[in-house]
């Protein structure tokens, strides 16, 4: 009789002592059961359920059209995939912004009706009393500064955040203040990898980078960009694993001639 091993849950305490240790963090983003259970089974540390599903799943310009009932059927998805990752979901634009009280009817809705474990916010002292109250009710928090692609209208571009002084030292005040109110990890997204540097060994809580250079604690990419299922999208940071857009358009390709030619299906696939 075969024994099943015992899955060991990835936690916020998990993440701590990976940094503590010196080991780097891995997480990808997930929006769909099927594509969760192979990056769970793979052994990503962590997966975001990211409000980027506004752009690679529903094909929206922004992440700002998502919802806050959208990313509750993703996360919902996620969840029954998942054995072991940590699942954080993004608290969508509008959902938190305006007041702390709404901030937190939207953090325990995605607790409550999804299962997962954490939630992630963009922003730093504009949003300390948000995160406050999240934290106040046990509920984990992941902070979000550098690029956050939410004030997209407001910084009106993708380009790289943080290089003047002044626009750094505030990235490094806010960074200190999330892990003060309680964040147990930050995403750093594209900003120098010095400030990464120095931001991450300023912080005993972990740094995920993306587009922040090889100092963070961990790293995430999309992972419709890295499996290249997304062909347009093409950053310095990105590395594609795969070429998956290509692939599938052949697959595709073959299933089409091989129908049209009578070839599918062959003897030995029907019945």
């Amino acid at each position: 009789m075969s024994v099943s091993k015992e899955v060991k849950r990835v936690t916020v305490h998990v993440l701590q002592a990976m940094k503590s240790k010196g080991e780097k963090i891995t997480m990808l983003t997930g929006y769909d059961y099927s594509m969760a259970r192979i990056l769970d089974e793979a052994g990503v540390e962590v997966i975001l359920v990211g409000d980027s599903a506004s752009n690679v799943m529903a094909g929206h310009e922004t992440t700002l059209p998502i919802t806050l009932d959208q990313m509750i059927y993703h996360a919902s998805s996620v969840v029954r995939a998942v054995k072991r990752a940590l699942i954080v979901v993004d608290l969508p634009f509008g959902s938190y912004q305006g007041s702390s009280r709404v901030a937190l009817e939207s953090a325990i809705r995605i607790m409550k009706e999804s299962g997962a474990h954490a939630v992630k916010m963009e922003g730093g002292e504009e949003i300390a009393e948000s995160v406050k109250r999240i934290l106040s009710a046990g509920i984990p928090v992941m902070g979000h500064l550098g690029l956050t692609p939410q004030s997209i209208y407001k910084f009106g571009t993708y380009q790289v955040r943080a290089k003047e002084e002044e626009e750094a030292e505030k990235l490094k005040h806010d960074a200190k203040l999330l892990e003060e109110l309680g964040c147990f990890a930050i995403v750093l997204e594209k900003i120098p990898a010095g400030l990464t540097k120095e931001v991450s060994e300023s912080l005993t809580i972990p740094t995920i980078g993306i587009g922040g250079g090889q100092h963070a604690d961990g790293q995430v990419l999309v992972t419709h960009d890295m499996l290249g299922i997304t062909k347009d999208f093409q950053p310095r940071f990105l590395r594609r694993y795969l070429e998956l857009f290509d692939q599938i358009q052949g697959a595709v390709e073959q299933y089409i001639k091989d129908v049209k030619a009578k070839d599918f299906p062959n003897e030995h696939e029907q019945y």
